[in-house]
């Protein structure tokens, strides 16, 4: 067997999962969404509010965080829920998550900012220094913008999918506008195309876009593009095939290797790569350091993606079948292995952090 030869990064960070707790358990669970999360390369989670009940008070919360403390294999924080009946819980909810998400666009849950006065409320509540993660498509992507600047609030904009909205941001940030976003692997990899082939599990919000689109999100990938964000959102099989299917898709195993995949292909540099999905990430959102940790990449593994082995409860991926090159053998977090050659070896010192 010939030997591997393994390339060592630092533990990766996404901005943008969906961990189903509370009230979605059976979907994804902490233990399965960070053992996905550890599987894929990633050390640190940020978990969004769109939970049943949300991430709108202190009390839900607290109950939350302490429940991750327990279960996660890997660092999980929260984010604030905006909510038109809760602004007044909002100054407290920033002592104790990573921001304030707003969804100003299409969602599927509880939240969702419906008025301009309560949009503007929440940039006046929420304190300055920690990001305003929204949801925004189109046109709202300039509403933001403009926020950004009336506000002097750092926006982060979510799952960016369309040229014209890459290039608005683009423009933002030349005139020194406090934005940064994320674009995630299914809107760099797949196209409407692929939407019509896949059906129900190639479904997600925003939708997937034209080749066109796709073209403009890697032209900028280098200049504008600030994080890669898988947006995880698992969904059962029952769930997509029934008759109301609900958007979103699982991702957390994936991206990794998509990426590394882009690398080997010269889309972009392993640098830029470690950029995008850990150093960006803790920087933007104030993250703790993790000190010795680590993963290990076989840089030249190539195979298929396929269904079988995941971690994630929702057992499938839209990106099954798919060649790629590149492959996570061993995540170490603050000292302790967690995970080798697929294998997720769990210890509860783990979870402290």
């Amino acid at each position: 067997m010939p030997h591997k030869t393994l390339t060592r990064l630092p533990g990766l960070a996404d901005v943008h999962v969906h961990l189903r707790v509370p009230g979605g358990e059976h979907k994804e669970d902490f233990f399965t969404g960070t053992a996905a999360a550890v599987a894929g390369g990633f050390t640190t989670v940020l978990a969004m509010p769109n939970t049943t009940p949300p991430l709108v008070t202190r009390e839900t919360l607290h109950t939350v965080q302490k429940q991750a403390q327990a279960e996660a294999l890997c660092d999980v924080h929260f984010y604030a829920g905006a909510s038109a009946d809760h602004l007044d819980e909002l100054p407290a909810l920033a002592q104790e998550t990573v921001g304030l998400k707003i969804y100003a666009d299409q969602t599927y849950g509880l939240l969702r900012i419906d008025t301009l006065a309560t949009l503007l409320r929440c940039f006046e509540t929420w304190p300055r220094g920690k990001p305003i993660a929204m949801h925004a498509e189109g046109r709202t992507i300039a509403v933001g913008i403009g926020l950004a600047a009336t506000y002097g609030q750092r926006v982060h904009f979510c799952h960016v999918s369309r040229a014209d909205e890459i290039e608005l941001i683009a423009a933002a940030k030349a005139h020194g506008l406090p934005v940064t976003c994320e674009v995630t692997p299914h809107h760099l990899f797949l196209t409407e195309a692929d939407a019509a082939r896949l059906g129900p599990w190639g479904d997600m919000r925003p939708r997937l876009a034209t080749q066109a689109d796709v073209d403009a999100l890697w032209a900028h990938i280098d200049a504008t593009i600030d994080c890669i964000a898988t947006d995880h959102a698992p969904h059962t099989r029952a769930e997509k095939l029934g008759p109301d299917a609900p958007p979103g898709v699982p991702g957390l195993e994936t991206a990794l290797p998509l990426m590394l995949t882009a690398v080997a292909e010269g889309r972009l540099t392993l640098e830029r790569l470690i950029e995008l999905m850990a150093h960006n990430p803790r920087r933007i959102f104030g993250l703790p350091e993790q000190p010795e940790t680590w993963i290990e990449v076989d840089l030249d593994a190539t195979y298929t993606l396929s269904d079988e082995g995941l971690h994630t409860k929702c057992g499938w991926s839209p990106f099954s079948g798919m060649s790629v090159r590149g492959k996570v053998e061993s995540v170490q977090l603050r000292g302790l292995p967690i995970f080798t050659e697929g294998v997720i070896i769990r210890s509860p010192e783990r979870t402290r952090y």
